[in-house]
């Protein structure tokens, strides 16, 4: 059933048109339009700061679609001494990797906003502000979505048949599986799984998050910055083994909610991230992770569209996933957690 816009929407829509031409200097924000580089910038930063994730590894606008690496970070140790009687001084490489290159891809993120809602915002004085959180939400929700699941960039997206946008892009989980599989681990004993539990091929999710962080270069295992990344139904397993010993005690229960079991695990601080794949541990740093976009490529447009009852936000640029340093990121994935045997009478052995 076809929605009109009413008068009260239409005329709070148009206003935000024209602050919109103004904010980015052009005439009609309807027409497909450039972004200077510096408002670009500005707008990143604002869907950046849509998401405690995206603000805490790096997201920043290049110049270039392929290039050097930003954050090539040192390797390895750079102290020593010469005997210059001998022997001149040496600078010491340690920033070399397989890969230090990026490349970028044409990345569209259009966002339709039924007439409805926007009827229904028209009445709040911030309306061009709720409006635009809605757009730069959902383009930071699809960033993070990509980073995990991306696996390629088609020619043409399909979301039907790539509900995790796996065709989007490359993301940082793919590039490790490629890149480094000396330090992706699939599979344990049993072929196309690893297993947790009693049995398993770890005991625990403490055991499993050591374990992979044995994979990282070991000149980067102690500087004090590795974090544990840790998928949902692994941490719930853990938590429910919690409560089963410790849950009777109200002192231990509430402790085990205080913290929600995002503590420490295999003496790294762990945390749980949106969109994580649920059967999978990276360890990496924050900083580790980066996503880059070309700063001079940002395109935008906003237009009615009434015939299909809604308002369309367009925004275009080219974007990329980057692990800055391969030696410094580990992953354990496909792991299943093993339920407890039980007894004849259903209560556990």
């Amino acid at each position: 059933m076809a929605y009109n816009l009413s008068n009260h929407g239409a005329k709070m829509y148009a206003a935000m048109q024209v602050a919109m031409a103004e904010t980015y200097g052009v005439d009609l924000s309807s027409r497909m339009f450039n972004v200077d580089p510096t408002i670009a910038q500005e707008l990143n930063d604002a869907i950046t700061a849509k998401s405690d994730f995206l603000q805490r590894i790096n997201v920043i606008g290049v110049s270039e679609i392929k290039g050097q690496k930003v954050f090539l970070g040192v390797s390895g140790p750079v102290t020593g001494r010469t005997n210059t009687g001998t022997k001149d001084r040496e600078a010491k490489d340690v920033s070399a990797l397989d890969s230090n290159t990026y490349e970028l891809s044409s990345t569209e993120s259009d966002v339709g906003m039924p007439y409805a809602k926007i009827d229904a915002w028209a009445k709040f004085p911030d309306f061009h502000q709720r409006y635009s959180a809605a757009v730069q939400r959902q383009i930071a929700l699809d960033r993070i979505i990509v980073g995990f699941h991306g696996t390629h960039a088609a020619v043409q997206t399909d979301l039907a048949a790539n509900p995790m946008l796996q065709d989007v892009n490359k993301g940082w989980l793919q590039q490790a599986r490629e890149q480094i599989p000396e330090q992706v681990m699939s599979e344990g004993a049993s072929a196309g799984k690893v297993t947790m539990g009693e049995g398993g091929d770890y005991a625990n999710l403490d055991a499993l998050v050591h374990d992979a962080k044995q994979l990282v270069d070991e000149r980067l295992r102690d500087g004090g910055d590795l974090i544990a990344i840790i998928g949902s139904d692994l941490l719930a397993a853990d938590k429910a083994k919690l409560y089963a010993k410790q849950g009777d005690t109200p002192t231990e229960k509430e402790r085990i909610e205080e913290a929600q079991v995002i503590a420490t695990y295999g003496g790294l601080p762990s945390f749980s991230v949106p969109y994580f794949p649920v059967d999978t541990v990276v360890v990496t740093s924050f900083d580790n992770l980066s996503i880059y976009f070309q700063d001079s490529s940002w395109r935008k447009q906003t237009i009615d569209n009434p015939k299909r009852s809604r308002v369309e936000d367009y925004n275009s640029r080219n974007e990329g996933y980057v692990i800055e340093q391969l030696e410094k990121f580990a992953m354990i994935e496909n792991v299943e957690v093993l339920t407890a045997p039980t007894s004849g009478n259903g209560g556990p052995q």
